[in-house]
């Protein structure tokens, strides 16, 4: 199988992120969200998406 070496970097910065935190989703994200203050450039949040049931 091949092996993206761009994806294969991306997972280990994630897995090295979350091993400081360990794995504890709550304390990831709001490292992120204290990361995100300190930006400089704006972030965009976007509405979530409502899905649209076809007619059968």
């Amino acid at each position: 199988m091949f092996k993206d070496p761009i994806v294969e970097e991306v997972r280990a910065a994630r897995h090295r992120h979350a091993s400081k935190f360990h794995n504890d989703l709550d304390a990831i994200v709001a490292d992120l969200r204290e990361k995100e203050k300190h930006l400089d450039r704006p972030v965009v949040s976007l509405a979530p998406k409502v899905p649209v049931r076809k007619a059968s």
